[in-house]
């Protein structure tokens, strides 16, 4: 594929490059819902494709008695766990004729869409650890409850896991949360702030203490419909980041076209499974 040197088709192609590049890494960074709210590690520019994340272990304090020595100590053993990173990437042909024809700004719509599918694909990875998590409440067989919620804020409460807590449900087990609040249609729950929201404008908000947020991104977990939302502390997850997104352009003179690719190099795991609870429940309408 080789890449024309006039100076016309440069000056152009290098106005279309900025253009993508600008949208596409403004949507990564405002897409992303999961991402921002867990633990993120920065490995670019540093060798190696791994990143080891420590686990400390918890430490017990015990009652003491003047001018008494402490004679026994507390062992200091970490562990961790380990994150690897690998490539996740798209790419968009943008035909001449297209490019021409166009009467919107087609490269920032390009690297929208880019930044768009990277950000989804993010999330997605990251929703794929859920189902993972020891702890569950709900069943596949049954709608999410209020009590679902305040026994995944219980459960994660137990563990001493550290605030705040986020919520993620698919909008299908959303609705149903929301449906309870609002009263199905009958009485709302006494003089609730969240069952007013939730008839002004179908907004969750704060519940039993944790953030509730509406994603897509989260898959069925079974052959019934069930979606696997979860309950989480920031430090349950690691998000690990080696390259940065990243949009490269080469033309293709006998397509008569140039091809954008958009790529990233990052890894997630589970951190600490004692601090995420998974939220199931049957997301049918």
């Amino acid at each position: 594929m080789a890449i024309t040197t006039n100076s016309v088709t440069s000056s152009v192609s290098s106005e279309l490059y900025a253009n993508i590049v600008q949208a596409a890494l403004f949507t990564l960074s405002e897409q992303t819902v999961i991402r921002p709210l867990i633990r993120n590690y920065d490995m670019t520019g540093t060798p190696g494709l791994t990143a080891q994340v420590p686990i400390y272990p918890a430490i017990s304090a015990g009652d003491l008695t003047e001018n008494t020595d402490i004679t026994s100590g507390t062992a200091f053993n970490t562990t961790s766990k380990t994150i690897t990173a690998t490539e996740k990437g798209a790419l968009v042909a943008l035909t001449d004729l297209a490019k021409e024809a166009a009467s919107e700004d087609v490269s920032a719509a390009i690297g929208r869409q880019l930044g768009d599918a990277m950000a989804k694909k993010v999330d997605t990875d990251l929703a794929g650890l859920f189902s993972g998590f020891s702890n569950s409440v709900g069943s596949a067989n049954d709608e999410i409850t209020v009590d679902d919620i305040f026994k995944a804020a219980a459960t994660l409460r137990t563990n001493n896991a550290p605030g705040p807590y986020y919520c993620f449900l698919h909008p299908k087990q959303a609705f149903q949360l929301k449906k309870l609040l609002a009263g199905n249609g009958n009485t709302p729950m006494n003089n609730h702030d969240l069952a007013n929201e939730a008839l002004r404008s179908g907004f969750v908000g704060t519940l039993a203490g944790a953030q509730i947020f509406e994603t897509t991104v989260i898959s069925g977990g079974d052959s019934a419909g069930a979606f696997d939302g979860a309950m989480l502390s920031s430090d349950a997850l690691g998000y690990m980041v080696k390259r940065n997104m990243r949009v490269e352009e080469q033309r293709d003179a006998s397509l008569r076209s140039t091809e954008i690719v958009g790529t990233m190099a990052y890894g997630v795991s589970e951190i600490f499974d004692a601090y995420g609870v998974r939220i199931i429940a049957d997301a049918q309408l």
